[in-house]
């Protein structure tokens, strides 16, 4: 199973401090790092990661939503979680529509981060509470149609329940902790409800969630 992890990060504190978590997390193996954007054009279809944690500015060149846009239309294998300090709505809905998976703060905990990263590798869409909350914020603002609940029906009880619960940025540990399941139950609940709303990750979800 390919557990590889790549880094762009323009900082030095941070990206050493990223390596260090990932490479003692006796889980994941870091395949490489990268310090701009261009630099991360080239080599990550070269190290070929199933992660990436992306910065969003990476100095005065390419950003890191444009390395994700560009990159997934040449290697859509790889998964890119923004690893940033923008919790703008712009940026947080410019990176998901080019294509990052998950989007988390960087002052987010380790354990937090590497249980993302896992929920990723898994098929989830982790973001941080905050980031998840404006994603619900912005569906709730919309206009929902009298269709809603009927999109629904589909799931069972427990479905509808993750289902809630993925819409407020929980992760599989979170809501295996609360329903007192295993995250591998959880996984598969949430496997059955992407096939049964017929979507691919969570935003897509909880889109479907809120009628949109």
């Amino acid at each position: 199973m390919n557990n590889s992890v790549a880094i762009v990060e323009d900082n030095s504190d941070i990206r050493q401090a990223l390596e260090q978590i990932i490479e003692s997390s006796g889980i994941f193996t870091l395949s490489g790092s990268c310090i701009t954007g261009e630099e991360a054009l080239v080599k990550l279809p070269i190290l070929n990661p199933k992660v990436v944690l992306m910065d969003i500015g990476l100095g005065d060149g390419i950003n890191g939503i444009e390395v994700v846009r560009e990159l997934k239309m040449t290697n859509p294998g790889i998964l890119f979680m923004m690893c940033t300090i923008y919790d703008e709505d712009e940026k947080i809905f410019e990176a998901l529509r080019a294509g990052a998976s998950g989007y988390i703060l960087k002052k987010t905990q380790p354990a937090k981060l590497l249980e993302g990263i896992t929920e990723l590798m898994q098929g989830g869409a982790p973001m941080s509470s905050q980031i998840a909350s404006k994603v619900v914020a912005a569906f709730q603002n919309k206009s929902i149609p009298a269709s809603h609940g009927s999109s629904l029906d589909v799931l069972s009880k427990r479905e509808h329940e993750i289902l809630e619960m993925l819409s407020t940025g929980l992760l599989y540990k979170e809501i295996s902790d609360k329903l007192a399941i295993s995250s591998e139950t959880v996984r598969k609940h949430v496997y059955h409800i992407y096939e049964k709303l017929h979507v691919g990750n969570r935003v897509e979800a909880v889109n479907k969630y809120f009628g949109r």
